[in-house]
């Protein structure tokens, strides 16, 4: 008799740790849902874009009705803008279609193709420029041959030979080459990033273009991409290391900075991996007043809105070419000043549009950002 009441209690005990072990297992995964569904869209995203009322996603209507008379009065040149905020437009300005050079928009585009490659071992950050046999017009120094992939990406290899394309280090400004250490200091140099696009050929053997069609523009259903007008350009006589331009529309840079926002998954599909896009936009070099650098990403810091901006990083382009990710908002902000030199948005400009869409923001503020 004992015995048959001992095994009983131990039935029912295991019968109580089994239903528990359900209702756990039960929570776990409803919580797995409600993350999903704060971080994931409920539509699948198509070729068009979704459209939603400001007011729906959080954004004050009447302040966001305040953008046309700021970029006027500031004389910002601005040709195409859109505001994306839980997935749809709330806001468009000018013309979002115009396809035109994004500048060093292009940095960060690369960003985003290499977290596939360097998830898959493909690009290994920490191999040197002497591992893969790089070197430039007139040969590189022993010194700077030490720099490594990681530097590249993050402006700070302390090789300072030419670069093919202007930007990044003044004109007629010449830094000692072979003094700085690799790794010790962040100058922003074209000749980094070029070499950086060269790393991704030799080491996919893919061009960039034609990885960005097949790992980005095709999934992303990008509307205005055109792959047959893209090639590298320079000048081989100052480095053989050429730039990738790139020329997109406002809508298409939207969709980047959407695909960033949503830590690379798009209708289901993980495009760049999640923890890529948290190391790519962490800083490698942080500035004192805020912000920072990262792997080819610009990371924000706006005073007055430091809940609004945590987390926040842009792709910055020469003329007022933007793309800027504000997590905290769910929200995704491009724009484009297509082709103006003679009227150029400037950066305080861009922050004073960008401060005055914050402000428009009347919703919660997205837990768990950083």
């Amino acid at each position: 008799m004992m015995m048959k009441k001992t095994i009983w209690l131990w039935a029912c005990l295991l019968a109580v740790v089994s239903l528990t072990a359900q209702v756990w297992a039960s929570d776990a995964d409803q919580a797995g849902k409600i993350q999903s569904t704060e971080d994931q869209p409920a539509f699948r995203y198509g070729s068009e874009w979704e459209k939603a009322a400001p007011e729906a996603c959080g954004f004050d209507p009447e302040t966001l009705a305040k953008i046309p008379e700021m970029i006027r009065s500031k004389n910002m040149g601005t040709t195409g803008l859109m505001i994306v905020a839980g997935g749809r437009v709330i806001y468009t300005f000018g013309d979002v279609e115009q396809v035109s050079y994004i500048a060093s928009c292009r940095k960060s585009v690369l960003s985003m193709l290499y977290g596939k490659y360097v998830k898959n071992g493909t690009i290994r950050l920490d191999e040197t420029v002497e591992d893969l046999g790089i070197d430039d017009v007139g040969g590189l120094l022993p010194r700077e041959k030490l720099a490594t992939v990681r530097d590249l990406i993050s402006a700070r290899s302390g090789c300072y030979h030419p670069a093919s394309n202007p930007g990044g280090i003044p004109e007629g400004k010449v830094l000692e080459r072979g003094v700085t250490e690799h790794g010790t200091k962040f100058v922003y140099n074209n000749w980094d990033f070029n070499v950086a696009g060269t790393v991704f050929e030799m080491k996919t053997k893919k061009s960039i273009y034609e990885a960005f069609d097949a790992d980005l523009a095709k999934p992303l259903m990008l509307q205005d991409w055109d792959l047959s007008r893209h090639k590298r350009t320079g000048d081989v006589s100052r480095s053989v290391h050429l730039a990738y331009h790139f020329h997109l529309s406002t809508r298409d840079m939207a969709k980047l900075g959407e695909l960033m926002l949503r830590d690379g998954k798009w209708n289901g599909e993980q495009l760049i991996p999640a923890e890529w896009i948290r190391e790519s936009t962490s800083p490698v070099t942080p500035f004192p007043n805020g912000g920072g650098y990262g792997y080819l990403w610009w990371l924000e810091s706006y005073a007055q809105f430091p809940d609004a901006s945590r987390g926040a990083f842009s792709a910055y382009g020469m003329y007022g070419q933007r793309i800027s990710v504000f997590p905290a908002l769910d929200m995704v902000v491009a724009h484009k000043s297509a082709g103006n030199k003679k009227h150029p948005t400037r950066g305080s400009d861009y922050k004073a549009l960008i401060r005055l869409i914050i402000s428009a923001y009347k919703g919660p503020i997205r837990a768990g950002t950083e």
